[in-house]
């Protein structure tokens, strides 16, 4: 068996189509186009990286980017004026505070000082408890992104065996609310759990969140079960730095029925996942129906 390669960025390319469709009607109601606030404190080459990128793609999708960048001086009650400004500004829709955050900067603080409503990132504790109790709200990016993928791999998840390897308040915890959302029986692992391997083989979907090269080996894989692997590391390989999974991907597409690679899977879809959020956002806002983005094909 040879698993089917799940393409992120072709899908998140789609998606990003469908995004810029929305704009011009939303304009049209509403006399403006959305707004995406990204907020960078410091100078992380990785996070600064990941800023412009946020904000090219935003204003190539059609909507209107603000893009703040401070310095690593900068204190908390500076930080937080900063968010209560974008929380008032009516232009603003959706407002990312790069994390990680300098030391001596209280993340947590930042992230619940933000509008629930404008919180793009899904992280703020009222859009936490709106997934849990089933209520909308805005989703924590990655994980919406591997449901999508999911969804348009496999179709309904109803009644699917799924485990998530990973319990982080960033992707394990929404990821699995996410599935068991959509009827899917969830099994939730971590650094704890006991016969790791046997608890991935029954599993029909395995997310891999743990962030440790290559933990998950593929033979622990149940053959044709769908594989998404979320997590990101540099290792050295044949004298040369390699950027790999949390799970043995080789060995993993022989068993898998799907998979997503690592580079080229879950990576793309955040950023479209986020431009995702920041147009339902300002549809929210402006009181204007949820706009048709994803569907699933069953």
């Amino acid at each position: 068996m040879t698993a089917t390669i799940i393409d992120g960025k072709a899908f998140a390319d789609g998606l990003g189509q469908k995004i810029a469709g929305t704009i011009p009607a939303f304009e049209e109601q509403t006399g403006r186009r959305p707004g995406l606030a990204v907020v960078l404190v410091g100078t992380d080459p990785a996070s600064e990286i990941y800023v412009r990128s946020k904000g090219r793609m935003a204003r190539k999708l059609g909507m209107v980017s603000f893009e703040h960048v401070l310095p690593e001086t900068t204190t908390q009650d500076e930080l937080l004026a900063l968010v209560a400004r974008l929380n008032a500004d009516d232009r603003v829709d959706g407002i990312l505070v790069q994390l990680p955050l300098p030391k001596g900067l209280d993340s947590l603080a930042v992230i619940e000082a933000i509008d629930p409503g404008k919180d793009v990132d899904g992280l703020h504790p009222i859009s936490a408890g709106r997934l849990a109790s089933g209520l909308p709200g805005l989703v924590s990016c990655t994980p919406l992104g591997c449901i999508m993928l999911l969804e348009a791999t496999l179709g309904s998840l109803a009644g699917r065996d799924a485990i998530v390897v990973g319990r982080s308040i960033l992707v394990g915890k929404p990821m699995a609310q996410l599935l068991l959302a959509r009827d899917c029986t969830v099994t939730i692992a971590h650094s704890r759990t006991s016969d790791l391997p046997a608890k991935v083989a029954r599993a029909e979907i395995v997310v891999a969140a743990v962030g440790a090269a290559e933990m998950i080996r593929g033979a622990w894989i149940k053959p044709g079960a769908t594989v998404i692997d979320i997590g990101t590391s540099r290792v050295e390989r044949d004298g040369h730095r390699k950027l790999v999974g949390d799970v043995e991907f080789d060995a993993a597409a022989t068993r898998a029925g799907a998979i997503t690679p690592v580079p080229g899977g879950v990576g793309p879809m955040t950023i479209m996942t986020l431009m995702h959020n920041a147009v339902l956002a300002a549809h929210r806002r402006a009181g204007l129906p949820d706009p048709v983005i994803f569907e699933r094909e069953d």
